[in-house]
């Protein structure tokens, strides 16, 4: 056997020593260039964390008079005006007046642009959306979605991803009955979804389930930009228990969008719709900053934490220098808001 001489000897645990240092080092890089890295996209998905944003107003707690009802609608620019006092029922005007103030304040709020200096156009399908050619956003492709119906006004933005909302008030037909009434819209819903609605339970339940499937449908073709006139029959929803939400369409299932259903309280549901820019109509994505993002930087937009709603008032939509005491605002802070799962009640569909 080979012994080397006593130099030599002497010299192999010195080596040894610096091979093991030289491997400690460059595990040690690696680490520190690790913890840079996630750093970097955890600082990165905290900002963008900041443009997810959920706001709910109740309509039915603000009861204005004329002179403050004018008051608050001279807020907006004169151009959404005739939007507004086009309905001829009250009701009708406080949901179009605080669903664009609803646009407005949230742009100054994620985006700190001043009131007066916000231009929010529309496409030819009607889809809302900020003028930005003058404006640093600093997030890829912010956009918002409004809705509103029987007592709640919403909105919903994003910063990657599209976005779509829908509210819906589980209204019960008068002049016919349940069945009848939902017959009217059968065709708007696959088979899957047509034998879930009509084998729901009871009539109340029917009810219930076809309002939540048009709920979903309508945030999704709102988040595209293409409005009612999609084949809606062509999209399909499957669940478990209302979680766990997702589409087919033609029957693909979408791997790059995600769903969420929720319970406003007194009868009203509330859908949430994230997915691809990819997917939006033409006129909209000429509108968008970027259409195209690589797997990484997608994935971390579309599993963003989708935050609560958060109730606001009528007021603090205005802004900060110019609100009035004399404003009539007596909402609750406290808005009873969950997501939809019925595992504990032993239903379940697909």
């Amino acid at each position: 056997m080979y012994e080397p001489n006593g130099k030599k000897a002497a010299l192999i645990p010195r080596l040894r020593s610096r091979r093991g240092s030289s491997a400690a080092i460059t595990i040690l890089k690696s680490c520190v260039r690790e913890s840079i890295v996630f750093n970097l996209l955890h600082k990165q998905k905290m900002e963008l964390q900041k443009a997810v944003q959920r706001w709910l107003v109740d309509i039915s707690q603000w009861n204005p008079s004329p002179h403050d009802f004018s008051f608050v609608m001279s807020f907006l620019p004169q151009q959404e005006h005739s939007s507004i006092t086009r309905f001829v029922k009250m009701e009708d005007r406080k949901r179009a007046l605080v669903s664009r103030l609803l646009q407005y304040a949230l742009v100054h709020e994620v985006l700190g642009i001043p009131f007066d200096e916000i231009i929010i156009q529309r496409t030819v399908e009607g889809k809302p959306y900020l003028e930005c050619d003058k404006v640093n956003l600093g997030y890829p492709n912010f956009n918002f979605n409004a809705s509103h119906h029987g007592d709640y006004v919403a909105i919903a933005s994003e910063p990657i991803c599209l976005v779509g909302l829908d509210i819906i008030s589980h209204f019960i037909p008068v002049k016919e009955t349940i069945p009848e009434f939902v017959q009217n819209f059968s065709s708007y819903f696959s088979s899957l979804e047509w034998d879930n609605i009509i084998n729901a339970g009871t009539c109340d339940e029917m009810l219930r389930d076809f309002y939540r499937y048009w709920c979903l449908k309508e945030a999704f073709v709102k988040a595209m930009g293409t409005g009612m006139g999609y084949r809606l029959d062509n999209v399909e929803f499957h669940h478990t228990s209302w979680s766990n939400i997702f589409v087919k369409v033609d029957g693909k299932q979408l791997e790059d969008w995600r769903f969420w259903l929720f319970e406003l309280g007194k009868r009203h549901s509330v859908s949430i719709a994230r997915g691809h820019p990819r997917n939006a109509t033409e006129s909209y994505k000429k509108m968008l900053k970027q259409t195209q993002f690589d797997a990484e930087e997608y994935h971390l937009g579309l599993h963003l934490p989708n935050v609560n709603f958060v109730l606001r008032t009528v007021e603090e939509l205005i802004p900060i220098g110019s609100r009035a005491d004399r404003i009539p605002i007596n909402v609750e802070r406290k808005c009873d808001i969950c997501e939809v799962d019925e595992k504990t009640e032993g239903h379940s569909s697909t």
